[in-house]
């Protein structure tokens, strides 16, 4: 199988890949060692769904991947590492209750986590050299300390803290389409400290794991 560029999508003979980003910088960083079709989708889950569901109404996709920078949860997740999800999941997505949070699921309604395919997960990891846990999407980011103890409580695994990637899985889910999600942690989860991020770094990790999932893409299947 060899990867084509094909009025601007990524194109196999069974394969089309559409990589959805929040903003330009993301996008740019992604589109350097990858020859398909990147999207900024916009920031936030509910654009980014938007986003992702009007490009898959115009056109197939057999797989969508949520990609950008992130937060990590230290130490689990250093600045300028990558972390590929084994599972998407909606943080904050439920309501807050005198014992404590309960997801959406709990009050009877719709969907907190999805699952990319798990061969995908570990060839992605074992290429990238990404670490795999849970990706949490929020609304807001976290920007404490005690909030930062609380997800990760809820969320064992939980790797990285991102804005965009369950809205991209929920539209891709709508469409029947698998969906895999890759970070580069920029900044540690917790009390902001801008002095601390590492934007740069973080796209830069992007890119070069791009570089290394090519490959990956270009020989996965799903089934």
């Amino acid at each position: 199988m060899v990867l084509q560029a094909q009025e601007g999508r990524l194109t196999t003979s069974a394969l089309r890949i559409l990589v959805a980003t929040a903003v330009p910088a993301e996008r740019d960083a992604v589109a350097q060692a990858f020859p398909g079709e990147v999207l900024a989708v916009g920031v936030g889950p509910a654009r980014a769904a938007a986003g992702t569901a009007t490009a898959l109404a115009r056109a197939p996709y057999d797989l969508v991947v949520s990609a950008g920078i992130g937060g990590g949860f230290a130490p689990h997740a250093p600045l300028g590492s990558l972390v590929v999800a084994d599972e998407i999941t909606a943080a904050d997505l439920g309501a807050e209750t005198p014992e404590g949070f309960l997801p959406v699921t709990e009050l009877g309604f719709g969907t907190v986590t999805h699952r990319p395919p798990e061969a995908l997960v570990r060839e992605t990891a074992a290429a990238t050299g990404a670490l795999t846990g849970a990706v949490l999407t929020v609304s807001t980011v976290t920007g404490t300390a005690a909030r930062a103890a609380a997800l990760r409580a809820r969320h064992p695994t939980a790797l990285a803290e991102a804005m965009e990637g369950f809205g991209v899985a929920e539209a891709a889910a709508l469409h029947g389409v698998p969906v895999l999600e890759i970070r580069a942690v920029s900044n540690p989860v917790g009390p902001r400290d801008r002095a601390a991020w590492r934007i740069g770094a973080a796209l830069a990790a992007l890119t070069e794991g791009f570089g290394k999932l090519t490959p990956v893409l270009e020989s996965w299947k799903s089934v």
